[in-house]
């Protein structure tokens, strides 16, 4: 299995998922660095090895980065893509290469994703708490740090496109059925604030609307821009805010709660708004309280 990893100043990160992969020798494992100005490269070149490879670019862009790890990994399939902060072991990856090398299995899986907030605030839990019964989070969602494609599941699309949100991308092209979330997991660590919460989430809020203009272009002139597959309607849909609050309503104890993630679910659609309408990026909004 091939595994890519771009990079984007990750010294503080990188070594914790390296120590799970480096020493699997299955693995061929690609770090895609972008103009990292930490010791991201030097890090990332101490650990390489026989199935462990390096490749750098001076442009920052977590695209380009999957695009030159792509190059690099081959025709090495099936292929997992990672973000350097997520916490995932090699038995995990290798059920992923279990699952989308079966006969008639999925195109494309990811983990199960765990959000750690054992260092968040107290609001950022109350947020996550709500968000754990979101629709969301039970539909087969691929992406929020990993997912991995078999080789006919990768040859649905070329080069990786100019979007913010890849695993969203990656997401659309595939119907529910083709899809699959194991019962392994991986962790990502929570936004220690929620004001770290939400300048993350109105970056991923942009990448939502920008993949629906796409799909909008695509349905209107017929361009091979690939529209959303059936049944993949975002987690943003009314049956979603309808099935969450009937389960945050027999919950009486998460309704305090629930005001919270309100304002952290909110808050990111209405910047994300304004931004497109006035015409500017969002910005990169990474979250770097959990990389501490």
């Amino acid at each position: 299995m091939s595994v890519v990893i771009p990079a984007h100043n990750e010294e503080a990160v990188l070594p914790r998922l390296l120590k799970f992969l480096r020493a699997d020798a299955t693995l061929r494992v690609v770090i895609s660095a972008n103009a990292c100005t930490d010791d991201t490269v030097a890090v990332a070149r101490a650990a390489a090895g026989d199935s462990l490879r390096v490749v750098e670019t001076q442009i920052p862009s977590k695209i380009v980065a999957l695009n030159a790890g792509d190059t690099a990994a081959g025709d090495l399939f099936p292929r997992a893509y990672l973000d350097a902060d997520v916490e995932v072991s090699a038995a995990t990856l290798h059920a992923l290469r279990n699952a989308l090398t079966t006969p008639g299995g999925p195109l494309v899986a990811a983990p199960r994703l765990r959000v750690d907030t054992s260092a968040s605030s107290w609001a950022a839990r109350a947020h996550y708490r709500v968000w754990e019964l979101s629709d969301y989070r039970g539909a087969g969602h691929v992406g929020s740090g990993i997912y991995a494609l078999s080789a006919e599941g990768r040859a649905r699309f070329g080069a990786f496109p100019e979007v913010i949100a890849d695993d969203r991308f990656v997401q659309q092209l595939f119907a529910p059925s083709e899809r699959l979330t194991l019962d392994e997991e991986f962790v990502v660590r929570a936004p220690a604030t929620l004001r770290a919460h939400i300048r993350r989430a109105t970056r991923i809020a942009a990448g939502n609307r920008q993949l629906a203009r796409r799909a909008e272009v695509a349905l209107a002139t017929g361009s091979p821009v690939p529209a959303p597959r059936r049944g993949n309607a975002g987690s943003a849909g009314r049956p979603g805010y309808r099935n969450l609050l009937a389960r945050v309503a027999v919950r009486p104890r998460l309704w305090p709660s629930f005001l919270i993630y309100c304002v952290g679910y909110g808050v990111p659609l209405m910047l994300a708004a304004v931004s497109e309408r006035r015409g500017r990026s969002p910005g990169w909004n990474r979250d770097e309280t959990s990389r501490a």
